[in-house]
């Protein structure tokens, strides 16, 4: 998140944090669908079987619509057993179901220090939007509101804002906080460093394929594309559904923080993932579209 600017008159709040980097994406890829060409199963079906027989931490799978695939992704703690099981029965599912492998383990981006915080935990904000009774308001992860109910804007702060609803685990990973001023400005940009901003103008639904950018309070500003839709991931603390999956690299801290588009659609609310930014991985965001739906809010 950018500085707490103050014009002597209202607080001003800005989403997104400062930095630049490259990040590098490295997974490996197996193609188990081969073993039976002559079967084809159809992604509700294929996620339906994964959630019977493959709901272990460390697995997750999302759609490509566009090919009508389900990309089924392990971390390195599947193994044994539970990598044997998700081998068959991906094979089992023949064409149309694929299986990777991606280093790292799935985990969530938040860790106790220049964002959000709450309870020595920080997060990053996601979107400044207003909820329908026109209060200004942070969209993050829902996971993050773990830590506490009161979020400040500099570590051991005054708390800023209020938890209102959260989401984590199950059908999202997303939470709606107020700020406790309501004179508050907080105006609908990301700032993307070096004094730039992204007016944020509408929240958008994503695409395969989609080029993205995202911010965050620990890596700052890093890019990637989408790879897949509707994903169900197995964290340690619980199965979340209906996230995006993408190239995008992400470290702790950097939960909540926004995915956006350079002409200014809000796309996503980091989530978890596993890497880092120095060797790439897999991350995963909660749709900013469903998000705001479900805590009756929009972009301002």
């Amino acid at each position: 998140m950018g500085k707490h600017h103050d014009d002597n008159r209202r607080p001003k709040v800005i989403a997104g944090a400062v930095g630049l980097v490259a990040a590098v994406i490295t997974v490996s890829t197996f193609t188990a669908s081969q073993a039976a060409p002559e079967v084809r199963t159809a992604p509700e079906q294929a996620t339906a079987t994964l959630r019977d027989k493959a709901s272990v931490p460390g697995t997750a799978w999302a759609v490509n619509p566009s090919t009508n695939e389900t990309i089924v992704t392990a971390d390195s703690t599947v193994t044994g057993a539970k990598w044997d099981n998700l081998v068959s029965t991906v094979k089992s599912m023949g064409a149309g179901v694929k299986l990777q492998r991606t280093e790292g383990t799935f985990k969530l981006f938040a860790e106790g220090g220049d964002a959000i915080f709450a309870g020595g935990s920080r997060c990053s904000l996601g979107f400044n939007v207003v909820t329908d009774d026109n209060r200004p308001a942070i969209l993050t992860a829902g996971h993050c509101t773990a830590a506490g109910r009161q979020f400040s804007l500099t570590p051991g702060g005054r708390a800023a804002a209020t938890v209102v609803r959260s989401t984590f685990p199950g059908n999202g990973d997303f939470a709606l906080l107020t700020y406790n001023n309501r004179d508050t400005d907080a105006p609908s940009e990301v700032d993307t460093g070096n004094g730039r901003r992204v007016r944020i103008q509408r929240a958008a639904e994503a695409r395969v394929g989609q080029q993205v950018q995202r911010m965050g309070s620990t890596t700052g500003l890093r890019s990637g594309r989408v790879t897949g839709l509707n994903a169900t991931v197995n964290y340690p603390e619980g199965r979340v559904t209906g996230l995006i999956q993408t190239t995008v690299c992400a470290e702790g801290g950097d939960s909540g923080g926004p995915m956006f588009t350079v002409n200014g659609n809000a796309v996503g609310l980091t989530s978890g993932g596993s890497g880092d930014c120095r060797r790439g991985g897999v991350t995963f965001f909660q749709p900013v579209t469903r998000a705001l739906a479900a805590v009756g809010a929009r972009i301002g």
